[in-house]
């Protein structure tokens, strides 16, 4: 059985991770682990991330640490559910160096669009935090949806005028404009 990722496995993990790596590479910490990070969650069911560039060593070690430390590792990201954000990596905030990996929370704007599009109840209550926190700025929202809405093609399961009602929806309810 797996443990919930907490802050505490979470960081015995990144050591872990950090032990394999020979090469440097940087790891972006996607939703619940970010959430648990920021401490708006105890816990969370698994670690999503993204590795850049990816790396067989690195890749390699993740069945075993997954096994050693009883945790639920994916390789998912944002971008394998709504097209790439313009900047992302720019805006992706900076968690800590362990040996040749540098940890980020991945860009913030991405995974609050990424979590508006799926619409369940703990994905729109961490937009809610990501929100009220001020990592992100409610205004901006509806200009990142713009810049990706001519890619959303891509992703034959999303709908363009569903997505963008989602992201209004959340707009409206923080007191942002609906300029777009």
């Amino acid at each position: 059985m797996r443990e919930p990722l907490t802050a505490e496995n979470l960081q015995v993990f990144m050591k872990a991770l950090a032990s394999e790596a020979r090469t440097p590479s940087r790891i972006y910490l996607v939703g619940g682990a970010s959430a648990v990070i920021l401490g708006w969650r105890s816990s969370t069911i698994d670690v999503d991330l993204k590795i850049i560039p990816e790396s067989d060593e690195i890749l390699r070690s993740l069945p075993r640490l997954k096994e050693q430390l009883r945790i639920n590792i994916e390789l998912a990201s944002p971008d394998d559910f709504i097209p790439e954000l313009p900047g992302w990596q720019d805006r992706s905030r900076f968690i800590q160096q362990q040996g040749k990996l540098s940890f980020y929370h991945y860009d913030f704007y991405a995974q609050a669009l990424a979590k508006i599009e799926r619409g369940h109840h703990i994905d729109l209550n961490d937009v809610e935090q990501l929100i009220v926190t001020g990592l992100v700025d409610v205004k901006r929202l509806p200009e990142f949806f713009t810049a990706i809405r001519d890619q959303i093609y891509r992703y034959p399961d999303l709908d363009a005028e569903t997505f963008q009602q989602a992201v209004e929806r959340v707009v409206k309810k923080f007191g942002g404009p609906l300029d777009n």
